[in-house]
């Protein structure tokens, strides 16, 4: 009954999708090594003690496993806490800061069967070491430029703090349980909620005003002077400032149209401490990818760093890429058996002009026109020895 099942969110990439990834992937990459950062691989496989619970991947999502010994495994849910485990037990007798770069796959169990996959790739940056604004706007500023070459026009970065949130939410509600459920409100964009849920709490109308205009700070640096309004703490303040601050730095490297201030955006990653971020493109519901600042994730690996990344979904990316024929010409040489060694020596002739080439022996073909149809043009090998015929 599951010989033609999958696991569920498991997908199959046959070879017209596979194309296109490679080519996204490399245009990724190929910028993303031109500013200075290194590409590294971990582990599919991780300890759930360390790599598992630092994750920040809901537990419920992680899928687990033992290996001979006992010990609980998990396939790797991310890819920011793999390569911290590395840099801090590996690299951190580099120089800092760290520039390090992955494309690889992660792993996050699916409830429901709802069209999300439960095995994608991402394709991110870490820069570790580097607790400036200066190293948030170059990680924005290498997202967008990465993007753009791959040919993505139409999409937006929308940036907050989740150091803002935390002081709102802590000066007017105080206790951290009734803070998490408006986190939540906000997580899921659910805002209708969010005011309903606000309107309903024991509140002064002047507190529940300043919870409200939280979902409409919205557009550009101006927000953060608005938002400036609704916080008294330094805290507060001083995240507002962060903000504005990034903002000036992304004009320098020529970016600020796709950027804009949403400062009610909230993470699931629960490691984030101060600058997030989500990409966004017309035509696709979720997020392209996102990223932001941890400054607190080494400190579990027992090496405290400053730390800032991001993560690009590259499923979502090509959604938003729309449809893409990147398939090369194929050719294809039919030889009978005496024709071989003629018909190989002119296949690596046109392999070397660089045409993809396939040999094929006559009598291995079934249905001849049906076979035949899938390549740009043919070359027969057949009878007496010497003659080609296209």
């Amino acid at each position: 009954m599951f010989m033609f099942e999958k696991p569920l969110g498991m997908r199959d990439t046959l070879p017209g999708l596979y194309v296109i990834k490679e080519s996204v992937r490399k245009k990724m990459m190929n910028v993303i090594e031109s500013w200075g950062y290194q590409f590294l691989e971990t582990p599919t496989l991780e300890f759930y003690e360390t790599v598992g619970v630092q994750s920040a991947i809901q537990e419920q999502q992680l899928f687990k496993l033992l290996d001979r010994q006992g010990h609980t495994l998990v396939l790797r849910p991310d890819m920011t806490a793999p390569i911290a485990r590395i840099a801090a037990s590996k690299l951190m007798k580099e120089s800092l800061p760290l520039r390090l770069a992955y494309s690889a796959n992660v792993f996050r169990a699916q409830q429901h069967e709802g069209g999300r996959p439960a095995e994608f790739e991402q394709i991110g940056i870490e820069l570790i070491g580097d607790g400036t604004i200066s190293a948030d706007a170059e990680a924005i500023a290498l997202m967008i430029y990465a993007l753009k070459n791959t040919g993505l026009k139409d999409f937006k970065i929308s940036i907050g703090h989740i150091g803002f949130i935390n002081a709102l939410f802590g000066e007017i509600l105080g206790k951290e349980e009734r803070a998490e459920k408006l986190r939540r409100y906000l997580y899921e964009k659910n805002f209708v909620g969010y005011r309903e849920h606000v309107r309903r709490l024991s509140l002064s109308t002047i507190d529940k005003e300043r919870l409200l205009r939280v979902i409409d700070l919205k557009g550009g640096i101006e927000k953060a002077d608005e938002a400036s309004s609704l916080v008294a703490c330094d805290s507060g303040k001083k995240a507002l400032e962060d903000l504005k601050q990034l903002l000036i730095q992304l004009r320098a490297y020529e970016v600020d149209q796709y950027i804009k201030l949403e400062l009610n955006i909230v993470s699931h990653m629960s490691y984030y401490t101060s600058v997030i971020f989500e990409l966004y493109a017309n035509g696709v519901g979720l997020p392209i990818g996102n990223g932001g600042r941890y400054d607190h994730l080494l400190e579990k690996f027992e090496r405290p760093a400053p730390a800032t990344g991001f993560g690009i979904r590259l499923d979502n990316l090509l959604e938003a890429l729309g449809d893409l024929n990147l398939n090369k010409d194929r050719y294809c040489i039919i030889f009978s058996r005496e024709n071989r060694q003629e018909a190989f020596r002119y296949a690596n002739k046109l392999r070397k002009e660089g045409k993809q080439v396939v040999m094929q022996d006559i009598s291995g073909i079934d249905q001849i026109d049906r076979f035949t149809g899938q390549f740009t043009d043919i070359y027969y090998f057949l009878g007496k020895p010497g003659k080609v015929r296209e």
